[in-house]
């Protein structure tokens, strides 16, 4: 039996990405990581060209990571991988699903016409408008459209005055024009990343945040531990998985003291929190996952 040719786009020398390389080369025998830095598409031929590979003769492709930080070009490349979904390639997860995740706002806007329960949001382009949300807000947290482990983000607090809050605004929308503004809740020093597979709860890991900061984030000095999730907050991510259909994604869910709220839902995310706080090999999962979506 000729085993599939499986290639994983991520980035070279990136913990995920090769250890989900080298669990494709266990499963498959062949490995082959892209950099889609390194990536030409010839629309006239049909062919996707990486190193003088046509990656359209692979027989599927996991995308790992698109681009080390998220931004309007990250949906470019995205983009040129629809040419190989025409060309018949099996890629994990559809293109067209990881699109909807890439955009904060467009991850946000499916949520909500889900009915899944998020932070107090506001959207604006008026500096005004967003300072009147720092107001209502008290504590606000301001997201770029396009970020990954809360790179950009900006904590405004109304406690600080009118002329600071302004300052703070227009410093954000140097970068920002579009301002994404979340009330920021109070969190019990930690949140959390409900991992899915093809659907399937695997389990949880928590997000706990270095004392004095803000955020849980890893780069923030936060660290992974494991977590027992209760049925509410499984049936919670689960319902805001299922908006997507990825084939594996992490929801970040926090519990705060109105109830759990999910933050977003996660295309790219997981494997060193599942590994580190769970104590479970998702990349050997995943690809035992894709070897059977192939084989069927």
């Amino acid at each position: 039996m000729v085993k599939p040719k499986i290639g994983v786009v991520g980035i070279p020398g990136k913990w995920s990405t090769e250890v989900l390389a080298d669990a494709v080369a266990k499963a498959s025998g062949y490995r082959l990581v892209i950099d889609m830095a390194e990536v030409t598409a010839e629309l006239d031929s049909g062919r996707l060209l990486y190193r003088g590979e046509d990656l359209t003769q692979l027989d599927a492709l996991l995308v790992k990571k698109i681009s080390a930080q998220y931004s309007p070009h990250t949906l470019d490349r995205l983009e040129m991988l629809r040419q190989l979904e025409l060309a018949g390639v099996r890629v994990f997860s559809q293109v067209e699903r990881i699109i909807r995740l890439i955009d904060r706002l467009s991850c946000t806007m499916s949520l909500y016409n889900a009915r899944i329960p998020m932070p107090e949001t506001r959207i604006t382009e008026d500096p005004e408008a967003a300072a009147k949300a720092v107001e209502a807000f008290q504590a606000a947290v301001f997201k770029p459209l396009y970020s990954t482990k809360a790179r950009g983000m900006t904590l405004i607090e109304h406690q600080s005055g009118p002329e600071q809050v302004a300052n703070e605004i227009a410093e954000f929308r140097k970068q920002n024009p579009v301002m994404y503004i979340q009330k920021k809740r109070e969190l019990p020093g930690k949140d959390l990343g409900m991992v899915f597979l093809a659907g399937e709860y695997l389990g949880a890991y928590a997000r706990v945040g270095k004392q004095g900061v803000w955020n849980t984030t890893i780069l923030s000095g936060g660290h992974y531990e494991g977590y027992q999730a209760s049925d509410e907050l499984i049936e919670l991510a689960s319902r805001a998985q299922a908006v997507f259909g990825l084939d594996f994604t992490t929801v970040d869910v926090a519990e705060t003291d109105q109830g759990p709220v999910v933050f977003e839902v996660s295309a790219f995310g997981g494997f060193r929190g599942a590994h580190e706080g769970m104590g479970i090999d998702v990349p050997s999962r995943y690809v035992a996952h894709v070897m059977e979506a192939l084989s069927a």
